[in-house]
């Protein structure tokens, strides 16, 4: 390859690995052409199935700011650029490559981070996408039926309450008579009492401006 041809595949490899959600390293030795047509199409449109030279991708790797993806560029390599769903992605390398043995699993990238061929066998373990949004959604809703009941029931609870309480009272005022009633009467009592103690002390009052005036006379 000439070194402008080198130059150009480094630059588009290394473009790849930074805009890829994930990056799927493999070995496909032994693999036919038929293979790996099988092999892009059972990977559908999450993903692009490259082979990629060795030394150029450590180049591009080095350039993107990736390290430690060294050691799993031995062999034949070809890199599946993941731009979707990781999880799917890793499902469909995983069971293919339990159907053609040839394909091996090296390794993988993701978010720069170097991953073993045991992590990226991990990730076919993870659920899908719809189906982790699927379930965000139904817990969501599981969520607000809760926080809806819980504020619901307590104010149920006040207005059927409430509503007895009135037809009981409506029937028999004295429910709701309380302490307020003998409150008011001893408030009543004590009026009058006050208003006789004030008359004796006017009445003092007036016999001494009486006295005085008749002195003065």
């Amino acid at each position: 390859m000439a070194r402008p041809d080198k130059a150009a595949a480094v630059a588009e490899m290394k473009s790849q690995l930074e805009n890829s959600d994930a990056a799927v390293l493999t070995e496909y030795r032994g693999l036919t052409v038929k293979d790996l047509k099988e092999l892009r199409r059972s990977l559908g449109g999450d993903a692009t199935y490259a082979v990629a030279k060795n030394t150029l991708a450590a180049i591009a790797a080095k350039q993107a700011g990736i390290e430690g993806l060294d050691e799993h560029l031995t062999g034949p390599t070809a890199i599946a650029f993941i731009n979707g769903d990781i999880a799917t992605v890793a499902k469909s390398l995983r069971d293919y490559a339990k159907a053609n043995p040839l394909l091996v699993i090296k390794g993988g990238i993701i978010d720069g981070q170097v991953l073993d061929a045991a992590a990226v066998k991990k990730l076919a373990d993870l659920e899908s996408r719809e189906v982790l949004l699927a379930k965000l959604a139904g817990g969501m809703k599981a969520s607000l039926a809760q926080a809806a009941s819980l504020f619901a029931a307590p104010l149920g609870q006040a207005a059927r309450a409430f509503g007895a309480l009135s037809a009981a009272a409506a029937e028999n005022p004295s429910l709701i008579g309380g302490a307020g009633a003998p409150a008011d009467q001893e408030q009543t009592a004590a009026a009058p009492a006050a208003t006789d103690a004030s008359e004796p002390q006017s009445a003092e009052i007036t016999t001494d401006a009486a006295d005085a005036a008749s002195t003065e006379e």
